[in-house]
């Protein structure tokens, strides 16, 4: 078989060689050329590399010009999974084509569909519908999101306390052209969970559900943010494959996000992909399952011989955190009230930046490019959600001078 990557997820986390026999099978890389430098040396593959300044479906479509058609196309990161529904789309290849990568991409289209499958959503509406009809047109009238359709990260995201301030807002905003990229949500009141797992053929391999500590959206506004998996009941894993069916997400990993109600989850946002942070590492510790092998195992091979995952019991969950820096005045930090939290017997894994080694300015949320971040675990709930609060609320980052 020949399969084509869009290679961007770095090798240290998808351990490709691992999921794929590169000797049984034809492996074509194409990513730009620092992301390439992640695949180890020695392994018997096609590496292509593309300029990473243009659209990403027409690079590698130029990229694997004159070379054997492929059987499969696979993409990891979020950034590439349209792309590469168009790769498919053009040469006519199984997988998720255009229309149904929308589904887990644009975020107006996703609850469209979750709430047509009779699933709750926040009340929405693509920001062009809600200038037109103007404030009396939004059907609720309280604390309101405005966000991208296609965004990731929390970026861009804003919140209002009414519609009116959210569309006196958007009246100031300098490229017109934006108002198609973004919609207007009703804000829904509630903790967090993100839901992350695997599916084959329609039905769950694998699921664990987690509560954030704090959110995403406060980590992109300079916030630390993190997450304890919960114990997993079945009726939310039916909740969770019933949002899966209407965005057609059949098989491979998903990360999918829904806001705690009394009344039960509603749904926020999917993606067809593992999730970020260390999300992967803390499903492995919990399940034994390793999400990006398994996915690329599903797609390669098939879910024949499917091992049984492990499952957690309640004193054996994880959780993991990130403290940002992309915040600061200064490309470095200084961390202060940190050495109680580092000695606990509850750190499972510690990264602290070095003081000399400067951080992103960019929102991500890699342990190596921020200030501080690692896992925490095993141990019940509760208390690991108990450990990260104290610890949010006691370690400080604050920009430092570079150093001489």
């Amino acid at each position: 078989m020949h399969i084509l990557i869009l290679h961007r997820v770095p090798d240290t986390l998808v351990r490709y060689t691992e999921a794929i026999d590169h000797d049984a099978h034809q492996v074509s890389y194409v990513g730009v050329p620092e992301r390439l430098a992640t695949i180890p040396a020695g392994v018997p593959c096609r590496r292509l590399s593309r300029p990473g300044t243009g659209d990403t479906a027409t690079e590698v479509l130029a990229a694997i010009e004159g070379l054997p058609r492929p059987d499969r196309v696979i993409a990891l990161s979020e950034y590439d999974l349209l792309a590469a529904a168009k790769v498919r789309e053009v040469l006519g290849l199984p997988g998720p084509h255009v229309e149904q990568a929308q589904l887990t991409r644009d975020k107006v289209r996703m609850k469209a569909a979750v709430a047509a499958h009779g699933l709750r959503v926040p009340r929405f509406l693509p920001l062009a519908a809600a200038l037109t009809g103007g404030p009396t047109g939004v059907p609720w009238t309280g604390r309101s999101v405005l966000k991208p359709r296609a965004g990731a990260t929390s970026e861009g995201v804003l919140i209002f306390d009414g519609v009116a301030p959210l569309l006196d807002h958007v009246a100031t905003l300098k490229d017109p052209d934006l108002v198609d990229d973004l919609e207007v949500e009703e804000f829904v009141e509630g903790p967090i969970l993100h839901i992350d797992g695997l599916v084959a053929n329609g039905k769950p391999l694998t699921v664990v559900a987690s509560r954030y500590v704090d959110s995403c959206l406060a980590f992109a506004q300079g916030r630390p943010v993190g997450s304890v998996q919960l114990p997993t009941d079945s009726a939310l894993v039916d909740w969770t494959m019933d949002c899966l069916a209407a965005v057609a997400v059949d098989t491979g990993p998903f990360h999918l996000e829904a806001i705690e109600t009394p009344t039960g989850p509603v749904f926020l946002e999917v993606g067809a992909r593992f999730g970020g942070a260390d999300i992967v590492d803390t499903f492995e510790l919990a399940t034994g399952v390793h999400l990006p092998t398994s996915q690329l195992r599903l797609l390669v091979d098939g879910p024949g011989g499917w091992p049984d995952p492990r499952e957690p019991g309640p004193d054996e969950q994880y959780g993991w955190f990130v403290l940002p820096g992309h915040q600061l005045d200064s490309r470095y930090c200084r961390i202060d009230g940190e050495q109680e939290f580092r000695d606990d017997p509850l750190v499972h894994r510690w990264v602290q930046h070095r003081p000399d080694v400067p951080v992103t300015k960019e929102v991500t949320y890699t342990d190596t490019e921020n200030p501080l971040a690692g896992i925490v675990g095993p141990a019940p709930a509760a208390e690991l959600e108990r450990f990260l609060t104290r610890m949010f609320a006691t370690v400080t980052v604050t920009a430092a001078a570079p150093p001489a």
